[in-house]
Parts: C-alpha cells; structure tokens; sequence
C-alpha cells in the first residue's frame, strides 16, 4: 500500500500540474519518428517497429506502455538503403570513406502510422495517429524535411480497479456510474528534421491543440492537455572503419514542469552489434540506462535498454525499468542492415 501510495503522490503531481504527459522512451535514437512526424519515409525502405516498457518493476499500478509504428517513403528514386547512406561495395559497407562519398537522395513523400498505448494503474491512454512529411535537399551534403501527424486520444478510467478504502466511491470527479469511462480528444503534431551523412537536428511539438480533458460532465473536473516540446540531436564520428560513436540529446519540455533532459551515447560495430549507455537530468525520474542491440538480419533488429534511478526523489519507492524493442525492414533493396538516419 505504501508503494501504491507514492505512485498516486506522484502522478497527483503530475495532474495538479496541469500537464498530459507522453510516454518516456529510452530507446529514442532507434525511432526519433515516435518524437518527431518529419522522420516519415526518411528511409529507403519501410520501418516497422514494435516497442514494450515496463516502467518501475515490481511497483503496483506502475506505468507500462507499448507502441507499434511504420512508416516509409514515396517516390524516392535512388538505389542505397537511406537518404544518406552508401552504395554496396564490400560487405561492411558501415565505412566512414564510403559515407563521404554519398550524396542526398531526390526529393521525396514519407507516409506513416502508429498506436501507442500507455497505461498507469486504472488509467490507459490510447493514441492512433497517421502522419506525412516531405524531405528536400537543400544542398549535397544536407536534407531538410517537415511533417506534420494527426489523430486521436483516447483516455479511460475502470473505476472497478480502483480501491476506495474510506473513500467515497461516488467520488464527482469519476463520476457515480460503475465500469469504465472515457473520452476522446483530437492528436496533432508538427516537425522539423535537418539531416546530413553523419548529423541530425530536429525539432517538434505533439498536442498542438490544448484543451480541458474530462471524464465526466462537470466544468470543475478535469485535466489539462498541454503542448510538448522536443528538440533533439546527434552527431556520428568514426573511430575506425569498423567502430563509430554516436552522442545525442534530447530536451523535452511541457509547461509548467521543469525541462527534462536525456543524454545518449551509442557505440556501433559495423552493421552487427552496439552498446549504449544514457542519463535523464531531472528531480523525479532522473537516472542512468544501458542499452544494446542487434541485427539478426537484413529485415530484423532487437535491442534493450535497462533504467535505474539512483539518484531519484522516488528511489526508495520505485523499482527499475525494462524496455525492448524489435525493428522489421520492409523492401530493402541494399546492402546496409540497419537505418542510417533513424539511427
């Protein structure tokens, strides 16, 4: 009951902030298009990716979410598997000289969905939305896409998983009727993606649309949809021809909560295997992560991430966090394993 209690402290915070929080994903640099609709069709192939985190193991009601996306290009005419990779010459086509030596892809579409579900205790919040961008060259080393996605939100409350104790379980701001409740809201975004060989910088805003949320009919009840904003990172270097290093960041904020902050780094042998390692810079869920992955094949990559928070307000109260994530190439026509620009 203790922990119960801490979780429901905590995501009263949240609410009393005024805030709508998305999901948190560890593994972001494997698919920026879950932060940023400009990502769409960025590939020379389309990307299927499935991802599930168990937030806090072992804690009572504790966040768990899961994704499904795909998206992939229209009308991209050249023949390597991305924007910015390389032609197939030798069998680690991952070489840093081969890289200088590409050039952009034509101008292109980029089409795309997801799902996303994210549940926390007697909560689950539901989103399904489509998206499209349009990428640009806008000189030989460099690529310029905007996108935009749309969609809705389903948010539901089953008031029979929520034990009331000494409460009142007519409680007005759920409502009096047993069973679950909910409602919809509408799902909007916007990005902005720069991309080149070895770089990227992109910015975004999910929930556009601000709006009272509410569950039942009552103007003194409810939460607050707000905007979120992201803006994100990275640049790859080469060690040698075999071994490359990619720091990237990501800076989250949603008023009026303090800015979250996400430091990555990812160590990459050829097209095969990588290592990485992150820290999340704030008060309640601040914390290290270690990640790894592989590529199985020319269609299937895996890879995991594990969270603790050691220095977190919440450390005596939470546990760690799983994530996994499984990646399906659809139509590549190259010889690169995995994405080059979804990184």
């Amino acid at each position: 009951m203790k922990k119960i209690f801490y979780l429901i402290l905590f995501v009263g915070i949240c609410k009393n902030s005024q805030c709508q929080q998305k999901p948190y994903y560890t593994q972001y640099i494997l698919n920026n298009y879950i932060l940023n609709p400009a990502v769409t069709g960025i590939e020379n192939y389309f990307d299927l990716k499935a991802s599930y985190r168990k937030q806090w193991d072992g804690l009572d009601g504790a966040p768990v979410s899961s994704y499904l996306t795909i998206h992939g290009p229209i009308g991209k005419t050249d023949e390597r598997t991305t924007a910015t990779s390389f032609e197939k010459v030798d069998d680690n086509p991952y070489k840093s000289k081969v890289l200088e030596n590409s050039d952009p892809a034509s101008a292109h579409h980029g089409v795309g969905f997801s799902i996303i579900s994210d549940k926390t205790g007697y909560i689950t919040r539901t989103t399904a939305t489509a998206s499209y961008a349009y990428h640009l060259p806008i000189n030989n080393t460099m690529m310029l896409s905007a996108g935009f996605m749309g969609g809705i939100t389903n948010v539901s409350m089953d008031k029979t998983k929520i034990v009331w104790g000494s409460l009142n379980p007519n409680d007005p701001a759920v409502g009096i009727n047993n069973g679950e409740i909910m409602n919809t809201l509408p799902e909007l975004g916007a990005g902005l993606w720069l991309y080149g060989k070895n770089f990227f910088v992109g910015t975004s805003v999910l929930n556009i649309v601000p709006g009272k949320f509410r569950l039942v009919q009552n103007d003194k009840y409810g939460d607050s949809f707000k905007p979120h904003f992201f803006l994100q990172g990275g640049y790859r270097y080469f060690i040698s021809d075999d071994v490359s290093v990619l720091p990237s960041f990501a800076i989250q904020n949603i008023a009026p909560l303090p800015m979250f902050i996400h430091a990555n780094v990812k160590m990459q042998y050829q097209d095969l295997l990588w290592i990485g390692g992150g820290y999340r810079i704030n008060d309640e869920l601040s914390g290290i992560a270690f990640m790894s992955g592989i590529n199985l094949a020319r269609t299937l990559n895996f890879s995991y991430s594990y969270n603790s928070s050691p220095n977190s307000r919440l450390k005596n109260y939470v546990g760690n966090t799983h994530e996994f994530l499984i990646g399906l190439v659809l139509g590549n026509k190259g010889s690169d394993i995995c994405p080059k620009n979804v990184w």
